[in-house]
């Protein structure tokens, strides 16, 4: 069922912690599957035409510890570790992987709804020495929508983990191509990127901003795209067809910014470095306005 926050111009959809997606890797808490700005569709998915879509991302999923979740290196092999917003996960084998499908034993989840916002909580259980409270609030304004992130440290020992929205966003429904401009707010220093996936050079790189030559026909991806130095928490995608765009201008700065991509979607990652020790909390925002050239 989900819930729907809704305003002249914006649609907001929004699953439930425990329908629909139930896969290891994206948070569950606030899972926003679905924009719309004046009926435009501004979401895509991870995989299109795929047999169970409960196990991909889509919309604004985003995710914690995608390198290595939270505690998984001091736990034994067939003991559970975190996957923050989701819940237990078991260990299986030495080496984390984020698309392995692993058993799971959610966390506990409650949701509060209000005349223009969502808020999700999630409480973990202790398990060796790692706990969190993580409560998010989904906030639909006039011209686009704010992901406000609270996470307290309840455990006794260190959380130090990422958090980054994938934003799988595509607008129209349009395949990535010339109507597609990615800006950044800082130089795209490609000589320092950490990796460069660009099959047939269908992507094209700029000083400030990716263009693309062609429909990207296989996956690519750009890694560290400000050479590690730290910048402002910010992305800019304009469709020039219908003249729509989306920004995100988050209130932290940042030294890891991803791209990934395929040929139905595009989706700037920006990341966030959590380091809270026991008692103590953080709290970020993702703000996302949504215009019309």
């Amino acid at each position: 069922m989900g819930h729907l926050l809704k305003n002249k111009n914006i649609e907001i959809k929004i699953d439930f912690p425990l329908e629909n997606y139930n896969f290891s890797r994206f948070d569950w808490t606030g899972k926003i599957i679905d924009v719309t700005f004046k009926g435009i569709p501004l979401t895509s998915v991870e995989v299109p035409n795929c047999k169970n879509e409960n196990l991909f991302g889509k919309g604004f999923y985003n995710e914690f510890g995608i390198d290595t979740a939270l505690g998984f290196e001091e736990t034994n092999i067939g003991e559970w570790f975190h996957k923050i917003g989701v819940g237990l996960l078991k260990k299986e084998d030495a080496n984390y992987e984020f698309h392995k499908p692993y058993a799971i034993k959610p966390a506990a989840f409650r949701t509060m709804a209000k005349a223009n916002s969502l808020i999700i909580n999630c409480r973990s259980a202790k398990v060796n020495g790692y706990a969190y409270e993580l409560t998010k609030e989904i906030e639909l304004q006039e011209a686009g929508f704010t992901i406000s992130y609270h996470l307290k440290n309840t455990g006794e020992k260190v959380i130090h983990t990422t958090e980054y929205n994938h934003n799988f966003t595509a607008i129209d429904n349009d395949l990535i191509g010339a109507n597609y401009v990615l800006n950044f707010p800082f130089e795209l220093k490609q000589r320092l990127f950490g990796e460069t996936v660009n099959p047939k050079s269908a992507v094209i790189i700029g000083p400030n901003a990716f263009n693309f030559n062609s429909m990207p026909t296989e996956p690519f991806f750009f890694s560290h795209l400000s050479g590690g130095e730290r910048v402002k928490s910010a992305w800019e995608l304009i469709h020039l067809g219908t003249k729509v765009g989306i920004r995100e201008n988050s209130n932290f700065t940042t030294d890891k910014i991803n791209l990934w991509g395929w040929k139905h979607v595009v989706s700037p990652e920006v990341f966030f470095d959590i380091n809270i020790g026991p008692g103590a909390s953080v709290k970020w925002t993702r703000k996302y306005e949504i215009f019309q050239l």
